[in-house]
């Protein structure tokens, strides 16, 4: 696991060594074991490494036996070694054992294609002398991240946003846009990044930057489901097996290894089979309370037989480790988890440097409880449309807080309209009230509705669960999930692995039907029968909590008067209605409401706001 950075000129000069080195310093998180640089006339590429595979060997960038092709790489590439040995058949002359060298050897057979023969997380970028050309790629999921900045003068790349405001000639600008949407998704939809002229290469694409600066970006690959009617017994033994061997594939590595346990089937599964193989360690972090999820973690990690570390993350804690966290996240992601992933990872770091999760199950199985409600919606659904639209008049009319109007609006309101994604935090008319953005800006941009509905039209012939995973597959997971989960473990120099995310798991899971998936009264219907046997039984049907945060609590006690402080002096008053802001706490605190998710998304913007548009010391912020 590393850090890329580099930037491709569209005239004759050279990039200044003092540049490069400046934008490679700052992500040294990423990669503190060793550094390197290659220039030549317009081209520049910096790069930062964490130790993994052949630690000897791998110094990038790396380049050919002629020195025609340049790579820098961020990622692991579990089928590296198949890869290898096909290309030596073929005439390749290896110098290491990295799997960055077996990526330059298939570029040069290959070319482009060389993307679809790749099994793991990436993003990469290659220098072709010959055709004086940049081509750059991103993993099939967006595990790994890839930003960039292509202007009139230059195209500027890296693993975080912070090593390209580093690049000279950048301004810190806010897209608006992103910001509107921000307060909807919790994060910035890709492509785009709270930063106005950067954007993210989205999940399954890869970029192609000319000498002249021409760009062109292709989609090489798409997680579409499509789902066959097979029997429920052969799917289960497909998912055991396809999920035992990406497992097995996910733990080569040259150093230790370990894996994150939560109270859940999902890492659960990830563990169970790890041990099958070796001894492993295990970690949890959760907090005081009803909802403490080291509890069951605990017992997990018993049944199992690991090798089992856990902390308790006090109030105090967790929001002395937020400025941290903003910094090393470089854009606002209002998730609550973030910060306990940030801190979980902190204790794996301190044990191990490779550590394996359970990202992406939820996505692949149907395992968020928002799929349940396509078949608990269906008795409105099934009503004649005049008569559900009628409803739906009758239902906005009613008090917000009356049982069953939520139900009533929802039912006659299509899938299309009222499913986002996991996160919906401000509706558009909550923004109206909470922004002070002009009202053209709000009419014009392209919003929520518009940004999924390019997702929806791609699905019509589709079940409503299925819609709806391909949704998050496209939205929440890259946006939220794999942006925490990469940019909160890579602030400790961890690497983390996510066994679901490959592509040969998803090939099973693409094709089981909802009624698989969604069933019993359960999400991940399916998953759950197939680790029957593995994983210990009262782990089985445990509901899905994730990092339960308790935010509602404390933004009723003086930590709410804290977070409003920090707020107004955070200078977002140009973007956000402050006053707006101390009502909802005051409703909050006086039980009017839960407006937590409303107030934090805020705030993290407003933390944001601080640590990357305002003048603050560099070194009140970068302190690991």
């Amino acid at each position: 696991m590393c850090g890329i950075t580099g930037v491709l000129y569209f005239e004759d000069r050279e990039p200044s060594q003092h540049m490069l080195q400046a934008m490679t310093d700052v992500i040294e998180h990423r990669g503190p074991n060793d550094s390197g640089f290659w220039t030549e006339n317009r081209i520049g590429l910096g790069f930062r490494r964490l130790s993994i595979i052949d630690l000897a060997a791998g110094h990038q960038p790396l380049c050919n036996e002629d020195e025609s092709v340049w790579i820098v790489f961020n990622g692991e590439i579990y089928n590296y070694k198949s890869l290898r040995s096909m290309l030596t058949d073929r005439g390749h002359i290896f110098r290491t054992h990295s799997d960055t060298e077996v990526i330059v050897h298939l570029y040069e057979e290959f070319g482009e294609e060389c993307v679809k023969h790749l099994r793991g997380m990436f993003g990469f970028c290659i220098w072709d002398r010959n055709k004086k050309q940049l081509f750059g790629a991103r993993d099939h999921f967006g595990i790994k991240p890839f930003y960039y900045h292509l202007s009139g003068r230059q195209f500027l790349f890296g693993s975080e946003i912070k090593s390209l405001l580093q690049a000279e000639g950048m301004n810190r600008l806010i897209h608006t846009d992103s910001l509107l949407n921000y307060l909807t998704f919790q994060y910035v939809p890709e492509p785009n990044t709270m930063f106005e002229g950067i954007q993210k290469l989205p999940p399954g694409h890869f970029v192609k930057v000319t000498y002249d600066g021409d760009m062109t970006i292709e989609r090489y690959w798409d997680p579409m489901f499509d789902p066959i009617d097979r029997p429920f017994d052969e799917y289960v033994e497909q998912i055991r097996a396809t999920l035992e061997d990406s497992v097995k594939h996910h733990m080569v590595s040259d150093v230790d290894r370990g894996c994150f346990l939560s109270s859940g089937i999902d890492s659960t599964a990830i563990a169970a089979q790890m041990k099958r193989i070796e001894p492993i360690r295990t970690f949890s972090v959760g907090f005081e309370g009803a909802n403490n999820e080291t509890i069951i973690a605990r017992q997990t990690a018993e049944a199992l037989g690991t090798d089992h570390y856990e902390r308790i993350i006090s109030k105090d804690d967790y929001f002395a480790s937020l400025p941290k966290a903003i910094w090393h996240q470089d854009e606002p992601v209002a998730d609550p988890s973030a910060i306990a992933l940030y801190h979980v990872a902190q204790l794996a770091r301190e044990h191990v440097t490779v550590t394996l999760s359970g990202e992406g199950a939820d996505e692949l199985f149907g395992g968020y409880r928002i799929y349940n409600e396509p078949s608990s919606l269906r008795p409105l659904e099934r009503l004649p449309l005049p008569l559900r639209r009628m409803i739906n008049r009758m239902a906005r009319m009613l008090p917000s807080s009356m049982y069953g109007r939520n139900y009533m609006l929802r039912g006659t309101t299509p899938l299309e309209e009222r499913f986002l994604g996991n996160a919906k935090i401000f509706t558009e008319s909550m923004k109206s009230e909470v922004l002070r953005l002009d009202s053209e800006m709000l009419r014009h941009y392209k919003n929520p509705q518009q940004i999924a509905s390019e997702y929806y039209a791609k699905t019509k012939h589709q079940d409503p669960v299925t819609r709806m995973q391909y949704i998050d597959m496209n939205l929440w997971m890259p946006g939220d999930i794999l942006m925490k989960a990469d940019k909160m473990t890579m602030a400790h120099s961890l690497e983390l692995r996510v066994p679901f995310l490959d592509k040969e798991l998803f090939e099973v899971a693409r094709r089981i039907p909802a009624k698989y998936r969604i069933a019993g009264g359960t999400t991940k219907y399916i998953f759950r029968k197939a680790m029957e046997g593995i994983i210990p039984d009262f782990i089985l049907d445990r509901p899905k909590l994730g990092f339960p945060v308790p935010l509602r609590d404390w933004m009723k006690d003086s930590t709410g008067i804290m977070i409003l402080e920090q707020i107004k002096a955070s200078g977002i008053e140009d973007y956000i209605n402050i006053q707006a802001v101390e009502e909802m706490l005051h409703k909050h605190r006086n039980g009017q409401g839960d407006y937590a998710r409303r107030i934090w998304t805020i705030y993290i913007f407003a933390l944001w706001h601080v640590t990357y548009m305002e003048d603050v010391p560099q070194k009140a912020v970068l302190t690991h």
